[in-house]
């Protein structure tokens, strides 16, 4: 098998009054272990996300990027060229009142800091143009235009070659599409406990193995006119009475007529696989954008979409060596601690646990370290610490990092107390010593900050 090169994430340092400093190549297969990236507004943490899937991209493994606050579309700004007219259409509207400078010297000014931050890291134009000839990079935009649109109950809705070659992953795939639509109408989306769920599913499950459309409509009528008899050793009627089949399918005709959903149910579906292809001999790097949508949606569609990969992951065969990874930017919220169960947490912490048997490394990064748990991320195998706002923070992380070593807690917490902005502290279980400083290197992509729907319809077009 292919050997996957180093990552060189940027200059590392040695701890200690020498502090030697020199090239910190990560091995890719360290990644399948997972890794954590943890730092405040300023600290430099959305660039070495932005490097670490610009490093995997340059060693041909697949990126999944989801992206909760807009910045990683970004990527679609890796430019080929040092040239001024590549930032032109970017900073016609940027002066500042007052600002004398024309578009093109701010263009020209952007060019030349980007090209001098560059070339000291050793990146060149030739550098840049493989980068954009080898990678393809794709934005997904569930409920959205401005990249392409998803079709978030594609698992319910349409039938997946999954069902005829692992129908184990199917159906998990199926059950979190059934959640979905069961959460949207307000009801209990939980696989065992809600009669509802398993009378969905099994009503679905049915059609898409025997080769039918399971879409809502058709729900609809089964619901209306049961095709089986019973469920389980129950009657039907007796399992979920007639009143209550009626009022369910009531909210899902009230939920299949609203405009709003109707943009759920179009575009690609959700496919892991597909996305995580080479395309025409390029390396993919999909960006799942959620950043436009409110926190419920947000939840609703990335547990669907982490189900997916999950049930992706599970089908592959068993590795050591970091096959694609998938980047979480800003965790918060979608992995609290118990007793809080959003849709993204079962997935997830499978995910860290499971993975890494089958090559799929996971790095999730958070500028708020508070609400995480980290009982899901004591077996990360590499932690990125950058500066963190509040001795509050500082503790939690260092608690969840330390353990029952008070030595290394306490190395941990004065390093942290001390660190300027892009620096981090690195602990990688599977290097010796494993303590060690990171600067990270200038990114690739020109980190402009958050896209509005209209900036990423131009990022689009012009990569």
């Amino acid at each position: 098998m292919r050997s996957v090169p180093n990552l060189r994430l940027g200059h590392g340092q040695d701890l200690g009054p020498a502090g030697a400093s020199s090239p910190l190549l990560l091995p890719a297969r360290h990644l399948v272990t997972h890794g954590v990236i943890v730092g405040m507004t300023g600290s430099g943490k959305t660039g070495l996300v932005t490097v670490l899937a610009e490093e995997a991209l340059r060693a041909k493994v697949p990126v999944l990027m989801i992206d909760v606050k807009g910045d990683l579309p970004d990527l679609l700004l890796a430019f080929p060229s040092f040239l001024p007219d590549t930032f032109l259409p970017w900073v016609e509207d940027d002066t500042e009142e007052g600002d004398d400078r024309t578009p093109l010297e701010l263009a020209s000014e952007l060019a030349a800091e980007r090209q001098r931050k560059l070339t000291a890291w050793g990146i060149d134009e030739q550098d840049l143009i493989a980068f954009g000839e080898k990678t393809s990079v794709r934005v997904i935009t569930p409920g959205s235009t401005a990249g392409q649109p998803l079709h978030v109950l594609s698992s319910l809705e349409r039938r997946s070659a999954r069902w005829d070659t692992d129908p184990e992953a199917a159906r998990a795939a199926l059950a979190a599409g059934v959640s979905l639509v069961l959460r949207l109408l307000g009801r209990d989306p939980d696989p065992a406990r809600s009669r509802e769920h398993v009378l969905l599913a099994v009503f679905a499950e049915r059609r898409l193995q025997a080769g039918k459309p399971a879409d809502i409509p058709s729900l609809l009528e089964d619901l209306a006119h049961p095709p089986i008899d019973r469920i389980g050793a129950l009657a039907v009627d007796s399992y979920l009475p007639r009143s209550e089949r009626r009022a369910l399918a009531a909210a899902l005709n009230s939920l299949l007529a609203s405009p709003s959903f109707e943009s759920w149910r179009t575009g690609a579906p959700v496919d892991v696989e597909s996305w995580l292809s080479p395309v025409n001999g390029k390396t993919p790097a999909v960006i799942v954008s959620v950043a436009h949508l409110d926190d419920e949606e947000r939840a609703l569609v990335l547990g669907v979409l982490l189900e997916e990969l999950l049930a992706w992951t599970r089908s592959l065969p068993g590795s050591q060596k970091l096959k694609a990874l998938c980047v979480f930017d800003e965790v918060y919220g979608f992995l609290p601690p118990h007793p809080a169960n959003p849709p993204t947490k079962r997935p997830l912490v499978a995910l860290m646990k499971q993975a890494r048997a089958f090559g799929v490394g996971v790095v999730v990064a958070t500028q708020n370290p508070m609400d995480l748990d980290y009982r899901a991320l004591g077996n990360a195998g590499l932690w990125c610490l950058g500066r963190l706002q509040t001795d509050a923070d500082r503790a939690r992380v260092v608690e969840g990092l330390g353990g029952s070593d008070a030595a290394l807690t306490r190395e941990i917490g004065a390093i942290l107390q001390k660190l300027s902005p892009r620096w981090f502290l690195v602990r990688d279980v599977h290097e010796s010593p494993g303590l060690k400083l990171l600067q990270p290197r200038h990114a690739m992509s020109w980190l402009r900050g958050p896209m509005t729907r209209m900036e990423l319809r131009r990022a689009r077009g012009a990569s």
